[in-house]
């Protein structure tokens, strides 16, 4: 059936419904197949019923009186309507329509919606009612075909109307309440609806006073037995109007409380925003989940970084060593990397997102990849400190000195002449020898430990850029979605 076009006024509950259900679509729409499937489309159709409804505003309560052939539920119509409008008697067991009375402007909408021919739906309220029909405002009341009748549209009928009612009343007579084509037909597979139907057990005037007590009391008992335990079951009679003023009363009471569309509305969309819920984590992994310290140390490790590193080292304090290349991480060393890093990224995840993430990040093997083509652009070389080698040839410099003038100063001192200025200035240039060297093993001891500290740097730089990219990126877009997918469930739940 298509949705009406008609333009309904919808209040701030129904502008609140439609945000929940907007909230929900958009959880579906961001979660995709990282949500339940039979949950998904439970939700798919849940929400499909609801803009429909919502679409129509939920400020009517429809309530569908139904019950078998002869329960007298189209008289009891009338009662409540105060109006001879639906058919009774032998006409009625021929008709599938539905009649419907709508107290108050605005109803044609969902009587569209409802599918009730338009010769078979009358307003209620006029200026002759004055205000005493105004506590039934809003109350859209149909009297539906007999579920038991021997014509299968009938029950087609039924079976389509029911669950579009926010309020079904089951009206049912002192011969057939215990039917079991109503209990077994209907009232079993409605276990758990309680708050939102009625049972009238019409025509008590047939019944002596002293046995109601006991009738109304198995007629609950029945109800318990489906499933049914809190169904209120109330007695009345079309016939003399006992119990009619009551149960028009109970129906304003509805009516003037929260609206019943909205009550079953909000109650779908949370339950299936909670069944959803149960597909999402209560939080995201902690940002300590995806750092990248962990598998750049493995990485760097595995393609030798250290042993590089040293060898640097050792070539700039002049050892004379053969400086290795970086080289490609063995493609074991990237697999067990890669997996150990998502191991603790998807730890705190549902397997459903887990298995995202492990799906959006790179491969081990496009991994590996990267990595080889990021270590190859870092340059190894060797530059030895121009000051230690100054230094080191002013140092032998000055101990080339040290020895020529002081050997003329201790051939003086032997000569008897004493302590001259040339042992003097030999013993000085020697210390300055000595000093020299001495700062020069230091000066060349820092230069190689910025050249090997450059390449460490650049490298795990480069592993770190590539694990970033390939693994966190796309790993946090994930975790991004599941959050924003946790807060758009959160606001469906209300």
């Amino acid at each position: 059936m298509s949705v009406p076009t008609t333009s309904v006024a919808v209040g701030e509950q129904t502008r609140a419904l439609q945000a929940r259900v907007g909230a929900l679509e958009d959880a579906l729409d961001e979660g995709g197949t990282r949500l339940d499937a039979d949950g998904v489309a439970e939700a798919r159709a849940a929400i499909a019923r609801l803009r429909e409804r919502l679409e129509l505003g939920v400020d009517h309560t429809v309530v569908a009186l139904a019950g078998g052939t002869g329960s007298g539920k189209s008289s009891l119509f009338n009662r409540i309507s105060g109006l001879q409008f639906a058919e009774v008697g032998v006409r009625r067991p021929t008709s599938s329509q539905v009649t419907a009375c709508v107290w108050g402007p605005g109803g044609d909408a969902v009587l569209d919606w409802l599918g009730v021919h338009a010769e078979l739906r009358i307003q209620r309220e006029s200026l002759l009612d004055g205000e005493t029909e105004a506590p039934l405002r809003g109350l859209v009341l149909l009297d539906l075909p007999d579920h038991d009748s021997v014509e299968p549209a009938h029950r087609e009928v039924v079976d389509r109307l029911l669950p579009q009612a926010d309020l079904l009343v089951w009206v049912v007579d002192p011969q057939k309440y215990a039917d079991e084509a109503l209990h077994a037909g209907y009232l079993r597979a409605l276990a758990g609806q309680d708050t939102s139907m009625l049972v009238v057990l019409n025509q008590v005037d047939t019944v002596r006073e002293e046995q109601r007590e006991s009738l109304l009391a198995d007629v609950s008992r029945l109800l318990a037995d489906d499933g049914l335990p809190d169904v209120p079951v109330v007695a009345a009679s079309a016939e003399t109007d006992e119990g009619v003023p009551e149960l028009r009363s109970g129906l304003a009471a509805v009516v003037a409380g929260r609206s019943l569309a909205a009550r079953r509305a909000e109650q779908e969309v949370t339950a299936t925003a909670r069944r959803l819920t149960e597909g999402v984590a209560t939080r995201e992994p902690a940002p300590a989940a995806l750092a990248t310290g962990p598998i750049v140390s493995a990485l760097a490790e595995a393609s030798g970084m250290d042993a590089v590193t040293d060898a640097v080292a050792a070539a700039v304090r002049g050892r004379g060593v053969r400086v290795p290349q970086i080289v490609p991480v063995h493609p074991d060393a990237v697999r067990l990397a890669r997996d150990s890093w998502l191991a603790g990224a998807t730890a705190d995840l549902p397997a459903l997102w887990a298995r995202a993430v492990r799906e959006r990040v790179a491969s081990a093997q496009d991994l590996g990849r990267h990595l080889g083509e990021a270590l190859g652009d870092v340059t190894v070389t060797v530059r030895r400190s121009r000051a230690a080698a100054l230094l080191t040839g002013l140092g032998a410099v000055l101990g080339l000195a040290a020895l020529v003038v002081g050997g003329i100063g201790v051939g003086e001192l032997v000569g008897g002449r004493g302590v001259g200025v040339a042992l003097e200035i030999g013993v000085a240039c020697g210390v300055l020898a000595v000093v020299s060297v001495v700062v020069a093993r230091l000066v060349r001891g820092r230069a190689a430990q910025r050249s090997s500290q450059r390449v460490r740097d650049e490298g795990r730089a480069a592993i770190e850029e590539v694990a970033r990219r390939d693994l966190v990126q796309p790993a946090a877009e994930v975790v991004a979605e599941h959050r924003r997918v946790r807060g758009l469930l959160e606001a469906a739940r209300g």
